[in-house]
């Protein structure tokens, strides 16, 4: 970004706010109705309950399910355009177009990812593909990333088209697959690569913030992504000629293998800062100042205005790891695979190392750094693929006015505050063709994240539901953008 977050909003905010004064989509529209309401629940849950992990779900499946619900709503065919490719056929897709008012101005694109990480019942403690309400929260697999957001998309194009909405900006849904395993097909990937017109978009709303809640349950933040780290895995890999393990000797490919993991475990990245994560530090300073933690607000002024203040770098990376990633690149190791038989000395041992590397950051210079780490000629260092780097979209006050209206509305003295995505999102795809990106999805979950990618991954039942609502009344207010 050329300016800063501050720069930016003093910079339109007068030309915005007469606009904003004059129209208030959340003020003129009604909530919705409880039939709407358990709608919404029954498409979610088929949502949820439909299985999209890599191993044994469909994406294809969920999609075509999504797309009988619109079809129920009043969509035609030529409004639904679902895609796949024969080499994944279970890894398809959705795309919808519900036609704006005025060609002239281009389209918002609502992108969701509806496949999900893989999860083992019998490490659960419900099943992790069917939906439970309990204690006032869902619990799933799914049941916030990402298919809470995927829901809302396609429960928010039901809802106009039964109220008999057409916006002024054409509206696109783009379900994909892929988001959550790398190396597979990924959807959003395919269209910017293929189908790029169908996804044409003056920007896009997707995964990546979230409403922040402290350990008692009360919001902090409600936030917006405008930049995400890449993603990028490295193997590590020894090979050995191995043995009979009668006959142990020192050249063992796990121990060298366990001696380079301790030293990758043992180095931490520098700190860095752009715009994105300097404004939200800024204003977390002023949220924790009001919450009387001083010592961690005082650390996050310090470290902003002294970048190598050691110690203020070290109270607030040590408080929250949410903190820490954001403001450096993180590498650790994921997965293990060793040896061949209980019996032999081990002929192989690898490791993945899944790191998130900051905006501005090579790939190389990563994958060196591992290797002077290392140290060692008997562990290969190796790329098994790469994305490459992203660049954040601008955060304008065109964007950033109607959440923080909305926000005010919805939880009145709740700041909106700008994030640094720390893990990688599809919208890398689509800001590298042009298409800014930003992470809005309204739903406020806890220090844990409702353990996305853990055990028992859960939401809110409240917070989805106000997260819907807020999604329903912005995307209309963009929509009549001009």
């Amino acid at each position: 970004m050329n300016l800063s977050f501050a720069d930016l909003a003093m910079k339109q905010f007068f030309a915005l706010a007469a606009v904003l004064a004059a129209f208030s989509v959340y003020a003129a529209t009604p909530h919705d109705t409880a039939a709407g309401e358990q709608r919404f629940r029954d498409l979610y849950k088929e949502l949820v309950e439909t299985n999209t992990s890599l191993s044994v779900g469909s994406c294809t499946l969920a999609a075509e399910r999504m797309a009988a619900r619109l079809k129920a709503a009043g969509f035609s065919d030529d409004d639904l355009h679902p895609f796949a490719v024969p080499d994944h056929p279970k890894d398809g897709g959705l795309v919808v177009v519900y036609s704006g008012r005025n060609p002239k101005l281009k389209a918002i694109l609502l992108l969701a990812h509806i496949d999900v990480v893989e999860a083992k019942r019998e490490d659960w403690t419900r099943d992790p593909f069917v939906l439970d309400e309990e204690n006032g929260s869902f619990y799933a697999r799914g049941a916030m990333d990402d298919k809470a957001e995927a829901a809302i998309w396609v429960d928010l194009l039901v809802r106009y088209r039964g109220e008999n909405y057409r916006p002024s900006r054409t509206l696109k849904i783009a379900l994909t697959c892929g988001e959550e395993t790398a190396g597979a097909f990924n959807g959003a990937e395919w269209l910017t690569q293929n189908r790029r017109d169908l996804i044409d978009a003056a920007f896009a709303l997707n995964e990546g913030a979230w409403g922040e809640l402290d350990a008692s349950g009360h919001r902090v933040s409600h936030d917006v992504e405008a930049g995400e780290k890449s993603y990028q895995d490295f193997r590590l890999e020894v090979t050995n000629p191995g043995g009979h393990s009668s006959r142990p000797v020192k050249d063992n490919a796990i121990y060298h293998l366990a001696a380079a993991l301790t030293k990758v475990a043992a180095y931490e990245f520098p700190v860095q800062f752009n715009d994105t994560n300097r404004a939200y530090f800024a204003g977390m300073a002023k949220i924790q100042a009001a919450k009387g933690e001083t010592e961690v607000a005082d650390a996050m002024s310090a470290f902003l205005r002294d970048p190598s203040d050691a110690r203020a770098i070290a109270v607030v990376t040590n408080r929250d790891p949410s903190w820490n990633a954001t403001l450096r690149t993180t590498c650790v190791a994921t997965m293990l695979d060793g040896g061949h038989a209980p019996n032999a000395l081990p002929q192989r041992a690898r490791a993945n190392i899944n790191c998130r590397i900051f905006p501005g950051v090579s790939v190389e210079t990563v994958r060196t750094k591992l290797d002077e780490l290392v140290s060692d000629p008997a562990v290969k260092v190796t790329m098994p693929q790469t994305d490459g780097p992203t660049s954040p979209p601008p955060l304008t006050a065109a964007m950033l006015g109607p959440i923080e209206k909305l926000t005010a509305e919805f939880w009145p003295g709740v700041p909106v505050l700008p994030i640094l995505q720390a893990a990688a999102t599809d919208g890398r795809f689509m800001n590298a063709v042009g298409i800014p990106t930003y992470g809005v999805e309204p739903v406020f979950i806890g220090p844990d994240l409702g353990h996305i990618h853990g055990l028992n991954e859960y939401v809110g039942v409240k917070s989805l539901l106000e997260g819907r609502e807020f999604l329903y009344y912005l995307v209309k207010n963009y929509a009549e953008q001009q």
